[in-house]
């Protein structure tokens, strides 16, 4: 491998303006300078436009490109059709990357023995509005994890990778593409195709990816129930027999015991001693008249009380 490999950095934008000094700066910051940062504006309809096109100014290695919105998975393999790198690092707009995740990534790859190792999954870490100011990620990341069963059949149960704490061989995107009707869990497919072929990792334990808690990401304001059940349908075209069995089992008990947990948990609080007492109250007020005047009156409470 060279150490002086071009590296596109793959930059999928959708009306997250506000992110996006934040996000490009982390990449122009990085250790490593020969990258390429492709920013795909997906039809959005705030001023995404006139922020990329100031870094595009600012910087040669920007490059700005616009097409019609078609969700974050079109325009990530628009932008993998764009590439001239040797290696894919992908970038959410409202995320950002540790100013050493390009240059660590390749060290990786360029000092391991086994040349069919092709990607680098770094850990990462939490923010919201400053990413100086971390907190520890939703699920624990290690290099157990990284192979087909466990991403098959864990994901989403024990842990999830975000995308930009991948660091990949163009070449895994030859035959790969993100799937186009999904809005979220399409991350999932991608990760489950690249190792269905064999494909292995390098763990590097370090949180070089910042993932954003972001109150108007897709995940945070639509169930994605409905995704998990597309991705279910895409996984039938790439599972064996066998793999789909076993994957239609899973999620059966998954969602079973979710159910299960669901109702244990109204049944302690049906059971709970405030639950008992607010029943009480409620007759009690039923009995003298009350109730209704109650009701209410009630609503009102709550708004002073929320002031």
């Amino acid at each position: 491998m060279e150490s002086n490999s071009l590296i596109s950095i793959i930059v999928p934008c959708y009306n997250q303006a506000q992110y996006m000094d934040e996000c490009l700066q982390s990449v122009f910051d990085q250790t490593y300078s020969n990258w390429e940062c492709i920013i795909v504006n997906d039809g959005s309809i705030d001023n995404t436009e006139e922020m990329a096109k100031k870094w595009e100014k600012k910087d040669n290695r920007f490059y700005y490109f616009y097409k019609e919105n078609g969700g974050v998975s079109s325009a990530r393999n628009f932008g993998i059709e764009k590439v001239k790198g040797t290696y894919i690092q992908f970038l959410d707009a409202d995320d950002v990357l540790d100013k050493n995740k390009l240059e660590f990534s390749l060290n990786k790859l360029n000092f391991t023995e086994n040349s069919a190792i092709k990607m680098v999954i770094s850990n990462f870490r939490m923010f919201t509005d400053n990413q100086t100011k971390t907190t520890i990620p939703y699920c624990t990341l290690n290099a157990k994890l990284f192979n087909f069963e466990s991403l098959l059949y864990q994901w989403n149960e024990t842990f999830s990778i975000p995308i930009h704490c991948g660091f990949f061989e163009a070449s895994l995107f030859k035959n790969v593409r993100f799937p186009e009707n999904l809005t979220a869990q399409e991350d999932w497919i991608v990760w489950v195709k690249i190792f269905k072929l064999n494909n292995k990792a390098i763990f590097l334990n370090e949180p070089l990816a910042l993932y954003r808690r972001n109150p108007n990401s897709r995940t945070m304001t639509k169930s994605i129930s409905e995704d998990q059940i597309i991705a279910y349908e895409h996984f039938k075209t790439i599972l064996n027999d066998h793999e789909f069995y076993i994957l239609s089992k899973v999620l059966i008990l998954r969602y079973y015991k979710i159910q299960e947990d669901f109702k244990n948990r109204l049944y302690l609080t049906k059971k709970s001693k405030p639950y008992q007492t607010g029943l009480m109250i409620k007759k009690i007020l039923k009995l003298l008249g009350l109730l209704q005047i109650f009701k209410k009156i009630f609503p009102l409470i709550l708004k002073l009380k929320s002031k």
